[in-house]
């Protein structure tokens, strides 16, 4: 049965978004367009591409993660310099070897530009500091006077995934100047208004995955300092905009997956616990499947 899938960001989570797509595969569903936002956007732009979910998991398992964190070169000891990273580059990570591993992927695949791929297939969010707007790659690039069909795919998926600080937010050149974009979970980290709007009938049916519990499940953020005040602004900024729009007829068609336990950037993850999440994946999306009317 052909359907329509959106998954959610959630940094090194993204595990479990696996896991749920190795049990769609098996019920027979295949998905025609795919979007995606942070971690979400690379699992939609390798589904797009035509890997299958066992082969994702291989991909991104032999992926040294930790290679991910590829700071700048310099004399000063790291310690000291990711303070200046942060105020000069603005991110401690360049966040070249995620898009430089994208790319390969892809290209594998032979995909390269978003004219590789037909029409609305993959749509990824970002957002733009720079003009305060949330961005869909590649509807949006027109309005920076690109041709949505040239921009790389890889590039769209980096600019996704720059976690604010963390990594160096993107720098897209337009015909107004220079815009700042970093991850599109600022605004919109699970993006399923994309394929399904009020009032408007759906192709086929629409399944989402969410890397976090629903809103009735949902636990307090707890706040006793500077940190933890950190972390609690970057997901209340990035579910707000999202649980607003999430009624109770678009939790029918939405798998959420509880990940505790891991942060969002724990990128020296184990073995251990890369297969825990992505069988906490799979048995989530296998009790939600179980009861799916479509």
């Amino acid at each position: 049965m052909k359907i329509d899938g959106v998954f959610s960001g959630g940094g090194i989570r993204g595990f479990s978004l696996i896991g749920a797509y190795e049990e769609i595969e098996n019920r027979g569903f295949q998905f025609v367009r795919v979007a995606g936002t942070s971690a979400g956007s690379i699992v939609a732009a390798l589904i797009a591409a035509g890997y299958t979910s066992k082969e994702i998991y291989q991909l991104v398992d032999e992926f040294n993660l930790p290679k991910m964190l590829d700071p700048r070169k310099t004399i000063i000891p790291f310690s000291i310099a990711k303070w200046l990273l942060v105020y000069w580059k603005l991110g401690l990570y360049k966040g070249n070897e995620l898009e430089k591993w994208m790319k390969e992927k892809l290209e594998a695949k032979g995909l390269r530009t978003f004219s590789d791929l037909p029409t609305n297939a993959l749509r990824v969010i970002a957002s733009d500091l720079s003009n305060g707007q949330m961005v869909v790659l590649p509807d949006d690039l027109e309005k920076y006077g690109i041709s949505p069909g040239s921009f790389p795919i890889a590039k769209a998926i980096r600019m996704s995934c720059s976690i604010p600080y963390f990594f160096e937010p993107v720098k897209l050149r337009s015909m107004d100047g220079v815009n700042i974009l970093v991850d599109g979970g600022v605004l919109s980290n699970f993006p399923m208004w994309l394929f399904d709007k009020d009032n408007v009938k759906k192709v086929r049916p629409v399944l989402g995955i969410k890397l976090s519990p629903s809103e009735y499940e949902h636990e307090k953020h707890k706040i006793k300092n500077g940190i933890q005040l950190f972390g609690a602004l970057f997901e209340t900024m990035k579910d707000a905009h999202d649980q607003r729009y999430i009624s109770k007829k678009h939790v029918e068609n939405i798998i959420f997956i509880t990940a505790k336990g891991v942060s969002l950037t724990e990128f020296h993850l184990s073995e251990e616990k890369k297969r825990k999440l992505f069988d906490l994946g799979r048995e989530h999306a296998k009790k939600f499947l179980n009861s799916w009317g479509y």
